[in-house]
């Protein structure tokens, strides 16, 4: 066995590791210890999944038993949020342990003919933090923070292994022209003539294959599928044919693109046209179900090597669910009892399920209201593997380990929560205790909203009017909360 394996580290829950606006930086402060092997961590992220997508968070139109399973066997936030409304920004947050105010990408910013801008060289990220470790990294699924052979892309980004779309755009489709492994192209010759090879099987075979060859090495495995988001196309399975029959018809999806005949099939693929789907609602259940098979298939590799009990499985989403390809969340419900979709700051568009399993080190069947974000992952993982994380690497978030170990005594909270989203006319919300402050069309100077999500989680009473204290506490906290960027330039330093 690899040495590293059976090393025992002392697993520091910190009281406070915040720098930036939102804290004073303090060092690490020790509140508990717990002597455990250096554990392999998977982080499995879903693609536009809502809330309310999961029969664990309340889906009742289908169901997701290897995910309810997960959740049974750990524990379930209730107040988790991701890093943006959007891929690449949210992803950012996630991979840096930093909030869209701080973020080196700060939105969806194209490079043609593939890939997006491309997040610094330099740098601290989750991956480079935990191969310095001595782990062995691996990513599978989509990247979207840098284009192929860019200082932004995986491998360069400490992925020891990529595997899947390097370009978001490109993971418009299931049935692309190639894929990349390792920055080389992996071409799909079959699905030029139509869909033939469904990449979401070849990146799931290629994931579990990561863990069959590392299995004697503490390994972190990063899942990030591209379902279910658009396009709404799957095999024309049994699975596919069952919701059709379940479901009542919806609005059949068509594009334009797809029967523009001055459009080759290539053209479209790097347009990132979306395909035509007559049952948009069965598909979309279909990848759901395909989304949960995958999750128990990972959580059966783990078994089938012994390493279930120093194996963290983290489940989480990108952001709120999407509208795109004929997608329906207003159907299934998937924005659960929030208001908003991917693109908003309101709940629906950025709260988001967690899940976190460790068997006999996180109690099962454990539910946190603790208010969480993505930023707070990577300090999270620090703690377990025993990193200081020092002020210069300015993170924004806290660990969250203390509520994984149930000792929320010494749990240290956010003074706040910060987004920005730099679309639609410039938006930007925070989270202060239970109060949600929200600003949509910077461009157009509309008035800052509040709100009380102990009592109004759906964001449906505006008590700005009554509480001008809030209001004005809002606002400094979102002319502070922030860096410039000369990439991402935002609508309100023109305010």
């Amino acid at each position: 066995m690899n040495l590293l394996r059976n090393k025992t580290l002392k697993v520091i829950t910190v009281l406070a590791v915040v720098f930036g606006v939102s804290s004073c930086a303090t060092p690490h402060k020790k509140s508990v210890e717990k002597e455990i092997k250096q554990p392999n961590i998977i982080y499995i992220l879903a693609d536009d999944a809502g809330w309310g997508d999961f029969s664990c968070y309340g889906q009742e139109k289908f169901s997701t038993p290897n995910i309810d399973a997960l959740a049974e066997s750990g524990i379930r936030f209730t107040d988790h949020y991701a890093g943006s409304s959007v891929c690449a920004p949210s992803r950012s947050a996630l991979l840096t342990g930093q909030h869209t105010g701080h973020t080196p990408i700060r939105g969806n910013k194209e490079v043609l003919p593939e890939g997006q801008v491309p997040i610094p060289g330099d740098t601290y990220s989750l991956p480079k933090m935990l191969k310095n470790e001595g782990y062995v990294t691996g990513m599978f699924g989509k990247w979207g923070l840098g284009y192929p052979q860019s200082e932004g892309a995986p491998n360069a980004q400490g992925f020891d292994e990529f595997y899947g779309y390097n370009c978001q755009r490109l993971a418009h489709t299931y049935y692309p022209l190639y894929l990349r492994h390792n920055g080389t192209k992996v071409p799909l010759s079959a699905n030029a003539d139509g869909h033939m090879t469904y990449t979401h099987d070849m990146i799931h075979e290629q994931a579990l294959s990561f863990i069959d060859q590392n299995k004697e090495k503490p390994f972190f495995l990063y899942l990030p599928y591209t379902i279910p988001h658009a396009e709404m196309v799957v095999p024309q399975d049994s699975i596919f044919q069952k919701f059709k029959e379940k479901y009542p018809q919806g609005k059949p999806f068509v594009s334009k693109a797809n029967h523009d005949p001055s459009l080759s099939h290539e053209d479209r693929f790097y347009k990132g046209v979306y395909g035509d789907q007559e049952y948009p609602r069965a598909a979309f259940a279909t990848m759901m179900h395909y989304l949960d098979n995958a999750v128990g298939d990972v959580m059966q590799k783990v078994k089938e090597h012994g390493l279930e009990e120093n194996t963290i499985i983290i489940f989480s989403s990108d952001n709120g669910p999407h509208k795109e390809g004929g997608a329906d969340p207003y159907y299934f419900n998937s924005f659960g009892p929030f208001k908003g979709v991917k693109r908003d700051l309101y709940e629906g568009g950025i709260r988001v399920p967690m899940i976190v399993s460790w068997p006999k080190t996180i109690a099962e069947k454990t539910v946190s209201d603790h208010p969480s974000a993505f930023w707070d992952v990577l300090p999270t993982v620090a703690d377990i593997v025993g990193v200081e994380i020092t002020a210069d690497k300015k993170i924004d978030g806290i660990s969250f380990l203390p509520t994984l170990l149930g000792e929320t005594k010494n749990q240290k909270e956010h003074d706040y929560l910060y987004w920005e989203f730099h679309e639609k006319g410039g938006r930007r919300a925070v989270r202060m205790g239970d109060w949600k402050a929200v600003q949509y069309n910077l461009k157009k100077k509309k008035k800052i909203e509040i709100y009380d999500l102990s009592k109004d989680p759906s964001e449906s009473n505006n008590l700005a009017k009554q509480h001008p204290e809030l209001v004005k506490k809002a606002q400094k906290i979102f002319d502070e909360a922030r860096t410039s960027s000369k990439e991402f330039p935002f609508q309100a330093e023109n305010i």
